[in-house]
């Protein structure tokens, strides 16, 4: 790791949040002649390519200089006064929680802002869409690194107008339904959101969200801590999303371009669990004591409805959509955090986080795949791809056959990859709750979640089955292109980092652990 001052790093995290912001508002502006290149449109998108890959260098340098022996305190922490009226702060920073979050963001969109320079998703003008993955960029990176409880709230929907936008104006058939039903849950989440958090500001005299994690609840009755996490819950829950609440994700997934499916899932899902982590936990614990054994059960029936779902899909003659199927999976694998998070020990919310950051870089992988299938085909109907002709991946586009089942068995949790390891320890966490929760409930629920692993594995082997093996091309049919350079260059990280993830975990919980034990121990190791 590097020594770099708290000055530059409090610039290098302000850079971060505000940057993309800057970079949106160039991109609407003319492009200077001499950097035209062919095309204004080129030019605009190669400007995505450079302010989302300064960014991401940014998040790199920040993650190089914050100091791994002290990941449970705030670095690189900025505390401003911005309304004194109501104590309202812009106050940032960055701990062992939050910045593996921020640096799978930054490199979620740079990835996307490179996929896109090379295969531009159909639609108007490329000066819209770059404004808008640098906005949405921008107020997901803020989600994380904000600790006021109002800023936090803007900065959550600042996501949702770019995310409309993007799946109505550059999606595919549905895409104006899907994207109101994407917009109308989550504002609705939001306004419930809203009042919990003004509820925590006013009777705890503060926005402050190190302050109230410190004071850990004792500031607040425990009605108010009640009625605070049942609402707050409800606006996380539609944001991560929890089952029965989720059913705006399939629609939004199906229509939405690549890049728009693989940062929905990558990042945006994360926000909510995020929420629950950061806010709730620490802020209201006896308020989520009462409700973890719910959050529990609705995590587990998510977990066998998501895998359900996904077998009827890819059976023969279910008319299965590739993209439909991966978002369900989400609802799946979403609902293992929310287990992780509802036993409210060390283990379990260790394992959420672990399983948040694997299922960013396993799911982003396997939008980027099915797009690619997509692209190639012209469908992604499964029934189609694995017609009479056959899609047979390994025989006609052997890397890109052999990605999308790498992806699948990542995605099933095969240990030694990173999706193992979240899930197993949010199992674990359930198996020895936290005390005062109902060990015998949640033994049920352990029980049911590792069912569910099975039902996963099933769906995914069929996936790769049916899409990935078949016979010879039919003479007569042209080819299909492999993986192109572009597509390389775009999904060898989250390879690699899917593969270090589950061949040294340490590397994350050795941040995530210390932070967890102090925000669950109320600021105090």
């Amino acid at each position: 790791m590097i020594d770099i001052s708290e000055s530059v790093m409090q610039f290098l995290l302000a850079l971060i949040v505000v940057g993309p912001l800057l970079g949106a508002a160039a991109a609407l502006l003319p492009a200077p002649p001499g950097l035209k290149g062919k095309s204004p449109d080129q030019a605009v998108l190669r400007h995505g390519v450079t302010v989302t890959g300064a960014i991401l260098v940014a998040a790199i340098v920040l993650a190089l200089g914050f100091d791994h022996a002290q990941p449970s305190k705030m670095q690189a922490s900025t505390d401003i006064t911005w309304i004194p009226a109501l104590d309202v702060r812009i106050h940032l920073g960055v701990d062992g929680i939050s910045l593996p979050l921020l640096v799978l963001t930054a490199l979620l969109t740079f990835l996307c802002a490179l996929h896109s320079y090379f295969k531009m998703p159909s639609g108007p003008s490329p000066k819209a869409f770059v404004a808008l993955l640098l906005v949405l960029e921008s107020g997901t990176l803020a989600t994380f690194a904000v600790l006021d409880l109002v800023l936090f709230f803007l900065a959550f929907e600042m996501v949702l107008i770019p995310m409309y936008f993007l799946i109505a104006r550059w999606g595919g058939e549905g895409r104006q339904a899907a994207a109101w039903k994407f917009i109308l849950f989550t504002l609705l989440g939001s306004v419930v959101m809203l009042l919990g958090l003004l509820l925590i500001g006013v009777k705890a005299g503060t926005f402050d969200m190190v302050a109230l994690a410190t004071d850990n609840g004792r500031g607040l009755t425990t009605s108010v801590q009640v009625i605070a996490v049942l609402a707050i819950g409800i606006g996380l829950a539609v944001k991560t999303p929890m089952w029965p609440l989720h059913s705006w994700l399939p629609d939004a997934h199906t229509a939405a371009p690549t890049v728009g499916s693989v940062l929905l899932a990558g990042v945006l899902l994360k926000m909510g669990t995020y929420g629950f982590v950061r806010i709730i936990l620490p802020v209201a614990p006896d308020g989520m004591r009462l409700f973890a054994p719910y959050l529990a059960a609705l995590a587990v029936v998510g977990i066998i409805y998501g895998s359900l779902a996904c077998l009827a899909l890819a059976k023969t003659g279910g008319k299965g959509d590739l993209k439909r199927l991966i978002a369900y999976s989400s609802v799946g694998h979403m609902g293992f955090v929310l287990l992780g998070i509802a036993t409210m020990t060390p283990t379990g919310v260790n394992g959420a986080l672990f399983a948040n950051i694997a299922h960013g870089l396993i799911t982003g992988l396997l939008f980027f795949l099915v797009g690619a299938v997509k692209d190639r085909y012209g469908t992604a109907d499964l029934d189609t791809l694995a017609g009479a002709t056959g899609a047979a991946l390994y025989g006609r586009a052997p890397r890109l056959g052999a990605l999308l089942a790498f992806a699948a068995v990542a995605s099933l949790g095969l240990p030694g990859l990173a999706g193992f390891w979240g899930e197993m320890l949010a199992l674990f966490g359930a198996f020895e709750p936290a005390e005062g929760l109902s060990r015998p409930a949640f033994l049920t629920f352990t029980a049911i979640g590792a069912f569910g692993t099975l039902l996963t594995a099933a769906y995914l082997l069929v996936v790769v089955r049916r899409v990935c093996m078949g016979g010879p091309r039919p003479t007569g049919e042209s080819p299909i292109a492999d993986v192109q350079g572009y597509e390389f260059a775009a999904w060898t990280p989250l390879v690699a980092l899917t593969v270090l993830a589950g061949l040294w975990p340490a590397v994350l919980l050795g941040l995530t652990d210390p932070a967890v034990q102090q925000l669950l121990a109320g600021g105090k190791q």
